[in-house]
């Protein structure tokens, strides 16, 4: 039992320190690759910002940073578009609701858009608690339907292919067209439509690329519905994929440590029969 609980206590700590590893490598690689654009970008609003002070000379820097101040805290807090006016579309017409909803039930969340009243607020909170668990019901249950068609296939080179299948059409039809549809009507490159579809769909969601809010532009009506259509199918699909890597890890980590899956069996046996004690 001192065993157990000592490998038990190893592979834990193994785990905490690949977790933080990963952590750690990925922090340090994120600040090489966007730290010196940030400065640049930093340097170039500034000389901006001279530049516009120079030419008109009746504003002082005060008054500017003042203004600048009231547009990112209340544009971005409220979902208002800085650069447009009172003929820009509305940001809670039928399809952005939709979309927004989809954005609430699957908790992406970009950030770009959120209810401004009390009322809207409080039916977000209520709206979320019954919509998040219905929206994990339905992704599991298409996870098993998914998965009940795979399982009757069988095993080794059919299982092997159909899988294969079942990845290669996915990325097509979710990973690798829309981004072309993204990036045709919001004006993006092919890269950046991509990675606002994966974003999305691993539900990472920064907020930094969202279909249908650039104010110059005039989507059709049904262009965001769709775009919460794909999201709720798109997760389905990912989340699956992310679960059998999940699972093709752990079948490697039982041929390279097969200790720890003896081991874990051996606590679901210990805890069964405590269980079963205590209710003698």
């Amino acid at each position: 039992e001192v065993r157990l609980v000592s490998c038990g206590m190893s592979w834990t700590a193994l785990l905490a320190l690949a977790h933080f590893t990963y952590l750690l490598v990925g922090a340090t690689i994120f600040q090489i690759l966007e730290r010196e654009a940030e400065n640049n970008n930093r340097h170039c609003f500034l000389m901006e910002k001279l530049n516009f002070l120079a030419n008109y000379t009746c504003l002082d820097e005060d008054a500017l940073e003042h203004f600048v101040k009231q547009v990112i805290l209340y544009a971005r807090e409220n979902g208002v578009n800085p650069s447009g006016n009172s003929t820009n579309p509305s940001n809670w017409d039928f399809s952005s609701s939709f979309f927004f909803a989809s954005t609430v039930v699957t908790t992406i969340g970009y950030g770009n858009l959120s209810p401004s009243t009390v009322s809207g607020q409080v039916f977000c909170v209520f709206y979320a608690l019954c919509g998040i668990p219905l929206n994990l019901a339905f992704l599991k249950q298409l996870g098993k339907c998914l998965t009940i068609h795979l399982g009757t296939l069988e095993k080794g080179v059919v299982s092997a292919v159909a899988v294969s299948l079942f990845f290669i059409t996915g990325t097509v039809l979710l990973l690798a067209i829309p981004p072309l549809l993204f990036s045709y009507v919001e004006g993006w490159t092919y890269g950046e439509g991509f990675y606002f579809a994966f974003i999305t769909l691993s539900t990472i969601g920064f907020g930094d690329y969202v279909v249908g809010t650039n104010p110059g532009k005039n989507y059709i009506f049904l262009y965001r519905s769709f775009a919460g259509v794909w999201i709720v199918f798109g997760l389905a699909w990912l989340a699956l994929i992310f679960n059998m890597g999940a699972s093709i890890v752990e079948h490697v980590l039982d041929r390279t440590y097969p200790s720890f899956r003896k081991q874990e069996e051996a606590e679901d046996t210990t805890s069964t029969k405590l269980e079963a004690t205590s209710k003698i």
